[in-house]
């Protein structure tokens, strides 16, 4: 087997950019583990609000959260009790900014997340894929690979969702 690489790599500075913007210097480290918290804390205190994905840009004194969801509305009632929380977590000033996802069916987590939660619902999984491949195409994705794996420890199934929606790279 070769070698596998991160696709993401391969799309940098072309058509994606870094999840995190910063300059680490000698305390890199805590900075990354922060921002691990972050993304952990707000994805939990936020799972209903379909989060596509989270940038954190750092400047001397302020954090700056900017975070994609197809639910905008969700987390505008929550910014103020958000900023005291992550404040409290970081111990910085922190700004947050919510950006809307223009067309969630097209976008990878969100339908990931979106199959995840029906089959939480015990909705049959070839039901949850199939509508959301039909959901997926007819928005005009040029495809969509969708894996499902289930494994059945003591009466309890756990699920987990691999999902991808291609995007190419343009030359």
């Amino acid at each position: 087997m070769g070698q596998k690489v991160n696709p993401i790599a391969n799309r940098l500075g072309i058509i994606r950019g870094w999840d995190s913007n910063w300059f680490g210097g000698k305390d890199f480290s805590e900075k990354l583990v922060e921002d691990a918290k972050i993304r952990k804390y707000l994805n939990v205190r936020l799972a209903k609000a379909s989060i596509s994905k989270i940038i954190i840009e750092r400047t001397l004194k302020l954090v700056t959260v900017t975070i994609s969801t197809a639910r905008p509305g969700i987390i505008i009632g929550k910014v103020d009790k958000l900023k005291e929380e992550l404040k409290k977590l970081t111990g910085k000033e922190i700004q947050i900014n919510i950006f809307e996802v223009k067309r969630p069916e097209v976008d990878a987590v969100i339908v990931g997340q979106n199959i995840a939660r029906q089959l939480e619902g015990r909705v049959s999984f070839r039901r949850a894929v199939k509508t959301a491949v039909a959901s997926t195409m007819r928005m005009g994705a040029e495809g969509i690979k969708i894996q499902v794996s289930a494994a059945k420890p003591s009466r309890k199934v756990v699920f987990r969702c691999i999902r991808s929606v291609p995007t190419w790279i343009s030359a």
